[in-house]
């Protein structure tokens, strides 16, 4: 799952509460929804923990957290 099918049926201020919790924009939260911009590796898994692995490291970065990632 991406981040923007993440928030499809999220309450309204659940891309803030996430972008305060990770500790990133607003606006660099809209970026990674839209997929503009790839989060970076410690971004990735913070995101992953956020969601409780809904949105994994994988899905984030397959370039670095392949299959062969646990």
């Amino acid at each position: 799952m991406n981040l923007k099918q993440y928030f499809f049926d999220k309450p309204r201020g659940s891309k803030a509460a996430m972008a305060a919790s990770i500790c990133v924009s607003r606006t660099w939260m809209a970026l990674l929804i839209a997929g503009s911009r790839r989060p970076s590796p410690e971004l990735a898994i913070a995101i992953d923990r956020y969601t409780n692995g809904e949105v994994s490291r994988r899905d984030l970065r397959p370039d670095i957290f392949g299959e062969n990632d646990a």
